[in-house]
């Protein structure tokens, strides 16, 4: 656990969604809530006031939406540790929060435990995508400006680590990849969470997006 209460911002215009979220994270001692915003402008105003460790922060508000004022967030922190909240079919402005700055995201009906586990993994710097990631935007992710790797020391795969990850990045199962590299199924579920704790992710979605972003694994271009 952390040594420290971590400071946590949150912001969306739906009140009673606010208080579920502030509900939640109450019952976790090493998390305080220190103010709430209800659009883009209040939240800049705190951020800059407060200082959090945490942002949480919808996409869709009034007034100054999620991705102008995580710019503007970016100017006055540039190492601000935040959490998109997003509704479904909403990808291209997930993409464009993760490009203005912000370093993960979740669906607004996540389970209590992937939000706990989301806000350790940006405030530990390691992006953060929801477990229902789809593929598309995964394609989206890896495709964008978003890169959280850039400054990353890089590390050493085995070969063996490298072909696995070239199979999950080319939407193999674990029983096709166990087939193909004549493993069992178990033993190819050992390597994928090595391989994830070895990036810092949380996701078969993280795994793809780090192969990509580091040129671990390189999209065919399409003509």
């Amino acid at each position: 656990m952390f040594m420290n209460t971590l400071r946590v911002v949150i912001a969306d215009d739906h009140e009673i969604y606010r208080d579920g979220l502030k509900m939640v994270l109450k019952k976790e001692k090493w998390v305080n809530v220190v103010g709430e915003a209800c659009n883009g402008k209040q939240l800049v105003h705190l951020v800059r006031k407060l200082e959090p460790d945490v942002i949480i922060t919808d996409i869709v508000m009034p007034e100054m939406d999620g991705i102008e004022a995580m710019k503007e967030i970016m100017t006055i922190n540039p190492k601000a540790c935040a959490i998109a909240l997003s509704m479904f079919n909403e990808d291209t402005m997930i993409v464009e929060m993760l490009e203005a700055g912000a370093l993960g995201y979740l669906l607004k009906n996540a389970e209590k435990e992937e939000i706990i586990e989301a806000i350790k993994s940006v405030f530990k710097s390691q992006p953060y995508y929801c477990k229902t990631t789809s593929a598309r935007l995964v394609s989206l992710i890896s495709k964008s400006r978003f890169n959280p790797y850039r400054n990353h020391p890089v590390l050493q795969f085995t070969d063996r680590e490298i072909a696995l990850v070239k199979l999950i990045c080319t939407e193999k199962t674990s029983k096709e990849i166990s087939e193909e590299l004549f493993l069992s199924s178990r033993t190819i579920e050992g390597y994928r969470t090595r391989l994830m704790q070895k990036m810092g992710v949380k996701s078969t979605a993280g795994i793809v997006v780090y192969a990509i972003k580091t040129g671990m694994f390189k999209v065919a271009v399409q003509m």
